[in-house]
């Protein structure tokens, strides 16, 4: 009896997890197209502003961003992290895999504005890459609460693309987004990695900055 509830649930816990990482890998896809757009679009404004259909998309149909999800740790179990884990997994596979197809078509000539792009957050500090992507996960956590909890639809437009454009002309740092900027210039390196290790650190810890005040200070 107890090796059957075992299996029941190693079961239910495997399909639930591979149902993360598929949502997962499909928001990649998202992400990555809207990087696409946004290299493809000579202004810089408009481009900002097309790179929202991605996050658009990802909210509309239930997907998982890592930047979106990683605020609400504050109020999960400690298992969330995991769910986490699998999440920034997916949106790596499916970013890079945009990156990669995106380099086998006629419009690839877009690597080369994001070699630039991503030789400019190699040569900065870890300390300001840190702040710009601390500043970034709390503009997607704002975005993806903000569409979850208004209601109305109009408004649930513009708490999702604004903080994007935002973010983007800011020139703040998403982790999810440079996995498609490095992969489409063909700058992965050790170096590279990293940076993209603290980008995440800064997302995450901007991204749950809000959910930790409102838990701990702000009372209904």
């Amino acid at each position: 009896m107890v090796e059957f509830y075992y299996n029941y649930f190693k079961g239910d816990f495997m399909k639930r997890y591979f149902d993360i990482l598929l949502r997962a890998i499909i928001t990649g896809f998202a992400i990555g197209i809207g990087g696409v757009v946004c290299l493809s679009c000579e202004s810089r404004y408009i481009g900002a502003a097309l790179f929202g259909t991605g996050l658009f998309v990802i909210l509309t149909f239930g997907l998982s961003l890592f930047t979106g999800k990683v605020g609400y740790a504050v109020e999960n179990k400690p298992a969330y992290i995991i769910d986490l884990l699998i999440i920034w997994a997916g949106n790596f596979i499916g970013t890079a895999a945009t990156g990669l197809l995106v380099l086998a078509t006629r419009i690839s000539g877009i690597g080369e504005k994001a070699k630039t792009m991503c030789e400019t957050k190699l040569s900065d500090n870890l300390l300001s890459i840190f702040i710009l992507a601390f500043f970034c996960g709390m503009l997607m956590f704002i975005a993806a609460d903000g569409y979850k909890t208004i209601k109305n639809p109009t408004a649930q437009v513009f708490a999702i693309f604004l903080p994007v454009i935002v973010f983007i002309l800011s020139g703040f740092e998403h982790c999810i987004a440079n996995m498609f900027y490095f992969t489409v210039a063909e700058m992965w390196s050790a170096k590279a990695f990293g940076y993209l290790i603290i980008m995440t650190l800064g997302n995450a810890v901007g991204g749950m900055f809000i959910p930790f005040i409102r838990k701990g200070f702000i009372k209904d």
